[in-house]
């Protein structure tokens, strides 16, 4: 389980995330939703511990993450996690293969042993990308690198992984595979997966639980089917939508083309 208790993050004095209390539970898919500026990286990156918290603290399991911790601590925290930032750039001199290798690098040794490159095979096997293995990362679209990458995270084994955008620059077929395979890791290994996507129909088809950040807050959580309403879509992006549903019962938001003349201009995100 991860908790959140009013947790806040400011840069250059200014606040960005403010009061963010939520209970995440393992084995669960978390999306992290928004107009842009939102908030949301900067929430992910809060919960890596790339961004220091201001006030309050977030709870993985036995460890804790507060204001001012050591750097001891810092690197038990960050162990537990996984982490892909939504810039996957890899401009390195490196095979696809020593890429995915890398996620253990905390258990690597001057060798790699048949096992880890075994494991990793797997990785790249399971994201369908196994032909790529030999190939420089440097070489491959911004669609197959993003799925390298993810073969990294999933080499990490986890108590807790954080996508930012993880399917941005996947085509339709590869989005599904992408977040099957997340949803499946997720419920296999029991961790807590949070993921930050602009796409409110992947969104509301594969999370169990929707976090709607908007001017830096948690304005609401909760199970997509008994959250998302046209009221609250349209308070949050400024739009008018309509709310369908798929033969499955997951709501789908169908925009109307009106803007809402009250809705102010996002803010753009700092910098990472």
């Amino acid at each position: 389980m991860m908790r959140l208790d009013a947790v806040d993050v400011s840069r250059g004095g200014r606040t960005i995330l403010q009061g963010v209390s939520a209970s995440l539970e393992p084995g669960r898919i978390h999306a992290v939703i928004g107009p842009n500026g939102a908030g949301k990286t900067t929430l992910l990156r809060a919960l890596f511990a790339d961004l220091p918290l201001a006030t309050g603290q977030i709870e993985l399991g036995r460890l804790r993450l507060g204001p001012g911790r050591p750097g001891a601590a810092l690197k038990a925290w960050r162990h537990a996690f996984a982490y892909m930032p939504q810039d996957s750039a890899a401009d390195v001199a490196m095979t696809v293969l020593e890429v995915v290798v890398l996620g253990r690098l905390g258990r690597l040794q001057f060798h790699v042993d048949d096992e880890t490159l075994h494991d990793a095979m797997a990785r790249l096997e399971d994201c369908g990308i196994a032909a790529l293995a030999n190939r420089s990362i440097g070489s491959l679209s911004g669609g197959q690198r993003q799925m390298a990458m993810f073969a990294q995270v999933l080499m990490r084994e986890p108590a807790a992984m954080l996508l930012d955008e993880p399917v941005s620059a996947l085509d339709l077929k590869h989005q599904i595979a992408l977040l099957d395979l997340v949803r499946r890791e997720t419920r296999a290994k029991g961790w807590v997966t949070v993921v930050v996507l602009h796409d409110l129909n992947l969104a509301c088809q594969y999370a169990d639980t929707l976090l709607v950040v908007a001017d830096g807050t948690l304005r609401a959580c909760g199970p997509p089917r008994s959250l998302v309403t046209a009221d609250l879509i349209g308070a949050v992006y400024g739009v008018e939508v309509e709310i369908l549903h798929d033969r499955g019962g997951s709501p789908m938001v169908q925009p109307l083309g009106n803007v809402r003349r009250s809705c102010s201009s996002p803010q753009k995100e700092p910098q990472k």
